[in-house]
């Protein structure tokens, strides 16, 4: 017979070899249980924000506090209106609220008149500051050659005063210094700053200088885009100046200049190379957190903001996590682009509302005697007032961005008063374009698919139209930049088909913006048709 204590050894062993066993139970269950529900996992994670914070072209991104409430400008170039002003009470959720101008100039390449068009320049890298209860939001434009401030009391409700003058400052950052002098920081590669003169008429000449020799030598000296982008913050009473500079066979990286007085003398670091997400600056939270605001190139959807943690360490701004972008952020999570970056649009309008909710931009200057959303009730009105022969030149065509990661966009549209040689219809408007309209050629209508994914327009298909209202659909996948389209038509709203082919979807340089869906009426022999569009609707898939 055992002792007592070797009975206690005995039962102790045993009551350790049950806890094992059952541990092992319980973790097999919880692991069969997380494999067999995965939304369960989904839903178990903490309710945060995730990368891209807007999966849509809102590039040049520039963000300022002003108090618990955040203000965002970004460069729209060749579209009107331009420099959107967006608001977010979280840094996460963003909301169209104001654009700076109209149209930026009357010049041919912004009219698209005589063969001129302004793809790819227009307004540039905007920068947006907040300084003694008024806003400042300062662009340029090459189109131009002229820089532009725009100030407002209320930039959510009030109209702009402008000051412009020449030349065109590239990539400028706006900084109003503490001994109540205002500076402007420009260049790429070599970057200069100067003092502005008190009423924004223009530059000090004589305050004119060198700021940085070559702010590109930190990756060396074979670039592919010289340092620029530039942004000046101050903290602790030191100056910090944020540019993007893409070193030959790298990718886009991040700089950060410091200084003790805003003349420099500056020394330099590489702040961050992952995933070319790069260009921005420094914002910081009502709790004292702080964030970068980038933006990364995303294939065909365009250029899409991103949010990085920053900590400092020996007063230098540490970006990310190891060096890397997170997925997740501590901040709440997004709502979705739709409806503050991108909206459906019955075309419904009130007696005392805007005719075009801000989601809208028009591809250059509109003619507003063409278009109307008053003339019928409850439908877009486009009618056409000269002859084309590009797409492209074709003024009067009506946008709203693509969003990722997918999403469709589809309108119901009246025919009836078209003329021979019109085409109408739902466009993905780049400069290898594709659409899915309504062609009239001497007395007949067509639904059609053109596909300009080889820069030239070809017809893939076209399928006979009897009614006067036909729907449309574009579809869109930027999925891991998959970059395809597919285009459909139906002649109940209920019952689709595809049409024509794929359209593979590129991001090129001459236009220098993500896929746009785009309402259209292009005439090519007779003006004076016009179509009415009932609706837009986007869905993000």
């Amino acid at each position: 017979m055992l002792n007592r204590s070797a009975q206690k050894g005995i039962g102790n062993f045993a009551t350790l070899r049950y806890a094992v066993l059952a541990t092992k139970w319980i973790l097999l269950y919880v692991l069969i249980f997380f494999i067999s529900a995965p939304g369960l996992v989904c839903k178990a994670q903490p309710n945060q924000a995730r990368n891209p914070i807007i999966f849509a072209d809102v590039p040049d991104i520039s963000i300022v506090r002003v108090d618990d409430v955040y203000y965002m400008s970004s460069t729209t170039m060749h579209m009107s209106p331009g420099v959107p002003i967006m608001k977010s009470n979280d840094l996460v959720n963003w909301n169209l609220v104001n654009y700076a101008y109209d149209t930026l100039a009357n010049v041919n390449p912004l009219n698209l008149v005589n063969g001129k068009n302004a793809y790819g320049r227009g307004s540039w890298a905007s920068c947006i500051r907040h300084h003694n209860n008024t806003f400042y939001v300062s662009t340029f434009a090459g189109t131009t050659g002229t820089t532009y401030i725009f100030s407002t009391k209320n930039i959510e409700n009030g109209s702009w005063d402008l000051k412009k003058f020449q030349p065109a400052y590239h990539d400028h950052t706006l900084f109003f210094d503490d001994n109540g002098k205002t500076y402007m920081i420009w260049g790429a590669g070599k970057l200069m700053i100067t003092e502005l003169q008190s009423d924004f008429s223009g530059i000090k000449k004589e305050t004119e200088k060198v700021l940085i020799e070559n702010a590109s030598a930190l990756v060396g000296n074979e670039v592919y885009v010289r340092a620029e982008g530039s942004q000046l913050f101050k903290h602790n009473g030191k100056y910090y100046l944020f540019n993007i500079v893409w070193p030959r066979n790298g990718m886009r990286t991040v700089l950060i200049y410091r200084a003790d007085k805003i003349t420099g003398p500056y020394v330099g670091r590489i702040a961050l190379q992952d995933r070319g997400i790069a260009q921005g600056g420094l914002i910081d939270t009502p709790d004292g957190n702080w964030f970068a605001y980038l933006f990364r190139d995303y294939g065909s959807v365009g250029r899409i903001p991103y949010l990085a943690p920053v900590k400092w360490e020996n007063d230098w701004p540490v970006i990310g996590e190891n060096g890397k972008v997170p997925h997740l952020l501590d901040l709440p999570a997004g709502n979705g682009l739709i409806p503050g970056i991108v909206a459906s649009d019955e075309f419904e309008r009130k007696e005392n509302e805007r005719d075009l909710p801000l989601v809208w931009q028009w591809n250059h200057n509109p003619v507003n005697e063409n278009w109307s959303v008053r003339q019928r009730k409850g439908y877009l009105r486009l009618t056409t007032n000269r002859i084309d022969n590009q797409l492209t030149q074709t003024r009067n065509t009506l946008t709203q961005r693509t969003i990722g990661p997918e999403c469709t966009g589809s309108v119901c549209l009246d025919v009836t008063n078209m003329k021979d040689g019109d085409l109408a219809g739902l466009v993905l408007l780049q400069k290898k374009y594709g659409l899915v309209g309504v062609k009239c050629e001497k007395g007949v209508r067509k639904v059609v698919m053109i596909n300009a994914g080889n820069e030239e327009e070809e017809i893939v298909e076209c399928v006979p139209l009897k009614l006067n209202t036909i729907y449309l659909k574009a579809y869109c996948n930027f999925t891991d930049c998959t970059d395809l389209a597919d285009f459909y038509y139906s002649l109940d709203g209920e019952n689709w088909k595809r049409i024509g082919n794929q359209l593979k979807m590129s991001y090129t340089m001459p236009h220098f913006m993500g896929y746009r869906f785009g309402l259209f009426n292009h005439a090519t022999k007779n003006i004076g048709g016009y179509v009415d569009f009932d609706f837009f609707r986007i869905s993000q898939n």
